[in-house]
């Protein structure tokens, strides 16, 4: 029970920032609750604990959220710029669909016998490494902003997103990351990349609940008191959403997010 609960609150705190939520529960779950578990299922059950954080980016961003459905509903009669980020969306969630599955089944097939453990935790901390020079390297000197998107921006952005599922790599410092090099403002492409993983975390739960119910694997995401860490990301996502947001648009997280890397890595020496 206490797992889930921290497992929670680690993912309501980190999804706003360009760290890998799902690295830090892979890497809490390993050395912190000894939980014997292989990557694929800490995967899962990271991308269950992703719907508490979706729900609080929905209620954030509902302005956001009620212009999209009503441009689904209403194409015809909506703003140039609502229908070019609703297009944008839609093909970005689409690559990032197909190529992330690929992604995703290369690394569990890789790694399938393999409980979580230093290999695991070299994976996370050379990623992390990565996210955090990719962030580092982005300078904030943009002016593009909604209405400037190209369908070749979604192509790009949906290819960036599909590596998202190796623990590790930060899908928002990704995304963000790459809208910056478009030359995209900042405050904008933080925006769009929020909005990017609501349909993206919304498809993937709904796909996942599909494996639980057809396959025969071990039922970890829906498992006793699971829901408690579902409760603990929404409430803290929540309430950390909102300053997270405002202290992002004033930092570079990117020399953290290498530091921790290589903490990460000298950890596998003990």
């Amino acid at each position: 029970m206490i797992e889930n609960i921290v497992l929670g609150i680690i993912q309501g705190f980190a999804e706003w920032l360009p760290l890998s939520s799902d690295g830090l529960i892979v890497l809490a779950s390993t050395h912190l609750f000894n939980k014997p578990a292989t990557l694929f299922e800490n995967m899962e059950y990271a991308l269950f604990l992703h719907l508490g954080t979706f729900l609080a980016a929905a209620i954030y961003f509902r302005k956001d959220v009620l212009s999209l459905l009503k441009t689904l509903l209403f194409y015809k009669k909506q703003s140039d710029e609502n229908k070019k980020l609703f297009i944008f969306l839609i093909v970005s969630t689409f690559i990032t669909g197909i190529l992330g599955v690929i992604v995703l089944k290369t690394l569990s097939d890789a790694l399938e016998k393999t409980s979580i453990g230093n290999i695991i935790t070299l994976l996370i901390g050379t990623c992390l490494i990565i996210t955090g020079f990719l962030q580092m390297k982005a300078k904030p000197t943009g002016l593009k902003t909604v209405s400037d998107l190209k369908i070749s921006d979604a192509g790009l952005l949906g290819f960036v997103q599909a590596f998202a599922p190796l623990p590790g790599l930060s899908r928002s410092g990704l995304t963000v990351s790459t809208f910056i090099f478009l030359k995209f403002d900042k405050e904008q492409a933080l925006r769009i990349s929020y909005l990017m993983s609501l349909p993206v975390i919304l498809l993937g739960n709904i796909a996942l609940m599909l494996y639980e119910s057809f396959s025969n694997s071990e039922e970890i995401v829906f498992a006793q008191y699971s829901w408690l860490g579902l409760l603990s990301s929404f409430l803290v996502g929540m309430m950390t959403i909102h300053f997270l947001f405002q202290l992002l648009r004033k930092i570079n997280f990117g020399f953290f997010v290498v530091i921790f890397g290589i903490l990460t890595l000298v950890s596998c020496l003990y």
